[in-house]
């Protein structure tokens, strides 16, 4: 007899099997450059093609990540639930609705100039993203909380489990440039924008105080956990980014709604510039304190390229902010700063497309071995044969006890069983 082909799994099946949640910060590391160049002042035709580009490049990544996210959720189940479960992947899964947020940020941008989307579209896609933040989030503490874990091996990245709700107030921000301060729905917005903030920011500030203890103890994160140390200068960037950006707006709805006091709006505003300028002093203490040990703590391997995508989406909001408070504060140098550190973001855009462009080639990333997608497809055969032969013998059980039930007619009132022993 022929010996029996040994099953294969195709490349495209190791491909779906070791998909993450991980892939995200690529799409969102894209999103940062069209955010960081959306704010130049001095803007050109050719800048907004480029941001465009970015921005559509954006859309498509987000998009390929939903369908093999999709794909295996659907072809290994088992897969997708470890990732959710596991520790360290499982924080990634609130990207998904961070990437929303760089695109409802873009469709501000470029498509509501253009006239294809109006205010009501944009209104709706706020609370969209409002409820997206809830369900997402708090299920997922839920998970992260239930376990216990090491301090000696806590990471800021664990902070992603709040950064949907934090990012609520940039969204908010963003809807109201485009949004008439007269409007009722205006108010919604800004107060909305502000609890949100508030919650995320005091919550993800908790995590970084762990973060300190961690490396008090451990010294500084050394191989791929050196990237996660820039997530901590987001929190604080871009709270100091929102806080600026909705006083602004609160100075215009709270006078023209008559809201708290005559006067609430400039008291906003003013304390919103205060408290943001404090906690941009903290960014740029964070973004320093991470980058000064980056350069020896790096592990330089490829199969570790999806984390170094920290270092673009988490500054974004301290690299803004840089150019928020150079309007308000009439400091040209902030300005000369934001543009700098723009081009650096473009220029480090650059460097990781290539890089993980080649890890993912060579099969570096996102790609699982063959022994574990067939041995997670062997499962979900079993289980859909096993329910298959359940539902046959329950449809054969029903059919056997409908033969050897006699049923006299309904007006004698009688029910025989041909196995009742008093039967003659």
């Amino acid at each position: 007899m022929p010996s029996e082909s040994r099953p294969q799994a195709s490349a495209l099946a190791r491909r779906v099997h070791g998909w993450s949640c991980q892939a995200f910060p690529v799409g969102m590391g894209t999103g940062a450059v069209y955010v960081t160049l959306s704010d130049i002042k001095e803007g050109s035709r050719t800048l907004t093609t480029i941001e465009t580009i970015f921005f559509f490049l954006n859309i498509a990544l987000f998009l390929l990540n939903t369908m093999m996210l999709t794909a295996q959720a659907i072809l290994y189940p088992r897969q997708a639930w470890r990732f959710i479960r596991d520790p360290v992947k499982g924080v990634f899964m609130p990207l998904v609705v961070l990437s929303f947020a760089t695109i409802i940020i873009g469709i501000i941008n470029y498509a509501f100039p253009m006239g294809h989307v109006s205010i009501k579209v944009l209104y709706a896609l706020f609370w969209v993203y409002v409820a997206l933040a809830l369900v997402t989030c708090f299920p997922m503490l839920m998970i992260w909380f239930n376990n216990p874990h090491d301090l000696n091996k806590f990471s800021p990245n664990f902070a992603f489990l709040i950064f949907p709700m934090m990012l609520v107030g940039v969204v908010s921000f963003n809807i109201l440039q485009v949004m008439n301060p007269s409007d009722a729905r205006a108010v919604g917005v800004l107060f909305v924008g502000y609890f949100f903030q508030g919650l995320g920011f005091f919550m993800t500030f908790i995590y970084i105080i762990i973060y300190i203890i961690r490396i008090m103890i451990t010294g500084f994160m050394d191989g791929s956990q050196a990237n996660s140390a820039f997530v901590t200068c987001g929190p604080p960037g871009f709270t100091a980014l929102a806080l600026i950006n909705l006083g602004v707006h609160a100075q215009e709805i709270l006078d023209i709604h008559g809201l708290v006091t005559p006067r609430a709006g400039e008291v906003w505003y003013a304390a919103s510039v205060m408290c943001a300028l404090m906690l941009y002093g903290l960014a740029m203490f964070l973004f320093l304190f991470s980058v000064l040990p980056y350069c020896f703590k790096l592990h330089q391997h490829l199969n570790e390229i999806v984390g170094c995508w920290a270092l673009t989406f988490p500054n974004v909001g301290w690299i803004n902010a840089t150019r928020v408070l150079g309007d308000t504060l009439n400091i040209s140098g902030f300005r000369t700063v934001h543009l700098i550190m723009t081009i650096i973001m473009l220029m480090i855009w650059c460097i990781l497309i290539v890089l993980t462009t080649i890890a993912f080639w060579k099969g570096l990333i996102f790609f699982s071995k063959e022994e574990d997608v067939l041995r997670d497809a062997v499962y979900v055969n079993r289980v859909s044969r096993l329910a298959g032969e359940k539902n046959r013998e329950n449809a054969s059980n029903s059919a056997h006890q409908s033969q050897e039930t006699l049923v006299f007619p309904s007006h004698t009132g009688m029910h025989v069983d041909p196995n009742d022993q008093n039967m003659v």
